[in-house]
């Protein structure tokens, strides 16, 4: 059974998600298309780090990139194009991404950020396999909700961007002197936050989706 009036509103939900990822992710890659350590957006302690962090960087965009697609329903109904775009987001986004990702926060040197990452860089190689086992058990249904909670942890990458500046100005009403400088230095103290904070936002609203989703009528 499939839900035919819940297509449309995801098809435009996966495009609006592709155009977000593609934005983003050309804001995340951009600092690190000439390899220019001194480029790099996070403190790193020397040329293994910085490495690590390239691989990481563009691993995550193959992921945050090809994340949506799965959810398009025009695609999923071609399983052979369906199965391609999935096992190359696990394997070519997901896998290496959360790989790298572990040694690049524990490196960091700063708590939150170690905790921050490593936590959902673990639950998106978790979600990634109990998708996989899922699909080979032929539920889809699981499969496809694994895989949701899967591109949550993947959209990190834009959802603590988009909360960065929202805390900011949260805290301006609360600051006794604004200025360039202080607003820079805040905000290299707040990026661990959201980061921290992005990913349990995330799946809080997959979840939810998840949720009312399994409670909508189905229709033969």
């Amino acid at each position: 059974m499939t839900n035919h009036r819940g297509g449309p509103a995801r098809a435009r939900r996966a495009w609006l998600l592709l155009i977000l990822a593609t934005v983003f992710g050309a804001v995340l890659v951009s600092p690190y298309l000439l390899f220019d350590i001194d480029d790099s957006r996070l403190d790193v302690g020397g040329g293994a780090h910085y490495y690590l962090l390239v691989a990481h960087v563009f691993t995550a965009l193959v992921a945050l990139v090809l994340g949506p697609l799965q959810f398009v329903p025009s695609i999923r109904a071609r399983r052979r194009a369906h199965r391609a775009i999935g096992r190359s987001y696990l394997l070519a986004g997901v896998l290496p991404a959360a790989l790298t990702g572990i040694p690049v926060a524990l490196l960091s040197g700063r708590l939150i950020t170690q905790v921050g990452l490593v936590i959902p860089a673990v639950l998106w190689l978790v979600t990634g396999w109990l998708a996989v086992r899922a699909a080979r058990r032929r539920d889809f249904a699981r499969h496809r909700e694994w895989m949701m909670r899967n591109y949550a942890l993947t959209f990190l990458a834009v959802s603590s961007r988009i909360l960065v500046p929202l805390i900011l100005l949260a805290q301006i009403p609360f600051s006794d002197t604004v200025n360039a400088g202080s607003i820079a230095a805040s905000a290299q103290d707040t990026i661990p936050i959201g980061q921290a904070l992005g990913w349990v936002v995330n799946l809080v609203v997959v979840e939810i989706m998840i949720r009312r989703s399994t409670r909508t009528p189905l229709v033969r």
